[in-house]
C-alpha cells in the first residue's frame, strides 16, 4: 500500500498542498471570503467606538497566509465587494461603506502582504510568523484609522483612541494564535512527508 504525500517547498503556501485546479482556487477564494464573513459576526461592541472587536482581522490574516497573496487578495476583494453590494456579513451583520470599512480595505492589502511573506516561508516559524502578523495588523490600522477619522469626523487622536488602542490586546492574542497554529500545521505536514 502506498500513500501519496505532499512535498513542500519554501515557495508554497498551505493551499498549494491541495491538488491544483481552477475549481480549487475558486473554492478557496470563496471559502476565504465566507470565513471572513463568519468571523466578522463574532463581534463585541467597544464603548465609545463605532468599530467592534471581531474575529474578522484574524480571519483575513489567516486567509492571506494560507492562500497566498493572489488568492488572499481575491478572497478579501470578494468579501468586500459582496458586503458593499448589500450582503450583511460585515461586522455585526452590517453591509455597505460603514465607518469601519477602512479596516476592510486594509485587510485587502494585509492579506496580500502576509500571503507574499508566507510564500517566502514566513508561516513556517513562530518568529517569522510574528513579524508577518505584526506587519499585517499595522497595514490594517494604517488604512482603517485614517478612514475612521475622515468618515466619523474625528481628529487623529480621537480616531486612534476609538479605532486602535482598544484593539491592541485582542489583536496581540489573535496574532499569538496564528503564530502557534500555522507553524504547527507545517510541522505536521513535514512529519507526514
Amino acid at each position: 500500500m502506498t500513500t501519496a504525500v505532499a512535498q513542500t517547498t519554501p515557495r508554497q503556501v498551505l493551499a498549494d498542498l491541495l491538488p491544483a485546479s481552477r475549481v480549487r482556487d475558486i473554492a478557496l477564494v470563496a471559502g476565504g471570503a465566507a470565513l471572513t464573513g463568519l468571523a466578522a459576526q463574532l463581534a463585541v461592541p467597544v464603548p465609545g467606538s463605532p468599530v467592534p472587536v471581531t474575529g474578522q482581522t484574524f480571519a483575513a490574516l489567516l486567509v492571506g497566509t494560507a492562500l497566498g497573496a493572489g488568492r488572499g487578495l481575491a478572497s478579501l476583494a470578494l468579501y468586500a465587494l459582496l458586503g458593499l453590494a448589500g450582503l450583511p456579513w460585515f461586522a455585526e451583520g452590517s453591509s455597505g461603506a460603514t465607518a469601519s470599512f477602512g479596516y476592510i480595505l486594509g485587510m485587502l492589502l494585509a492579506a496580500t502582504a502576509v500571503g507574499a511573506l508566507a510564500r517566502r516561508g514566513a508561516d513556517r516559524s513562530v518568529v517569522r510568523m510574528a513579524g508577518a502578523m505584526l506587519l499585517g495588523e499595522a497595514i490594517i490600522y494604517a488604512i482603517g484609522v485614517p478612514y475612521l477619522a475622515v468618515v466619523a469626523d474625528m481628529t487623529t487622536a480621537q480616531a486612534v483612541a476609538a479605532g486602535l488602542t482598544p484593539f491592541l490586546i485582542g489583536d496581540a492574542l489573535k496574532a499569538a494564535l496564528a503564530m502557534g497554529v500555522l507553524p504547527a500545521v507545517w510541522k505536521l505536514v513535514r512529519r507526514e512527508s
